[in-house]
């Protein structure tokens, strides 16, 4: 088998594509989630907090200096601060969803499975027990 047919079997397997979807919706959703936190829940926390931009709070550690051109270098909390906030959205959607998804799981293995169906055999046999009981 060459190495482009073993590929072409690996790419076409369920999981892959699967693994492949939840990855794209995954990197979409993770966009989703940085706007809401960027532009819809830091703007009032930090105006709660004295009109405060998280994306721009940090600690100088050495001021820049544009004659000897360095730049500043600054420990940026503000960014560490989103960034938190943004797992936290994102690790409570997926918790909801494996909730879900389990929950859901669950209740179709609660759901009792039908008997199964008789053979030809059993079938044959039932009908002519029906047939004799109506001969009595």
């Amino acid at each position: 088998m060459s190495l482009l047919t073993e590929f072409r079997a690996f790419i076409a397997r369920g999981n892959v594509v699967d693994l492949a979807v939840g990855v794209i919706i995954g990197a979409a959703f993770g966009k989703i989630v940085t706007s809401l936190v960027d532009n819809i829940i830091m703007p009032p926390i930090g105006l709660l907090l004295g009109q405060v931009d998280f994306s721009q709070l940090k600690v100088v550690l050495k001021a820049a200096d544009p004659a000897a051109k360095h730049a500043e270098v600054a420990i940026g909390y503000g960014v560490f601060v989103n960034t938190a906030v943004q797992f936290i959205i994102i690790a409570a959607a997926v918790f909801l969803i494996v909730k879900l998804v389990s929950m859901t799981q669950r209740k179709e293995a609660e759901t009792p499975a039908a008997p199964p169906a008789p053979t030809t055999s059993e079938a044959l046999l039932m009908e002519i027990r029906d047939a004799l009981k109506a001969k009595v």
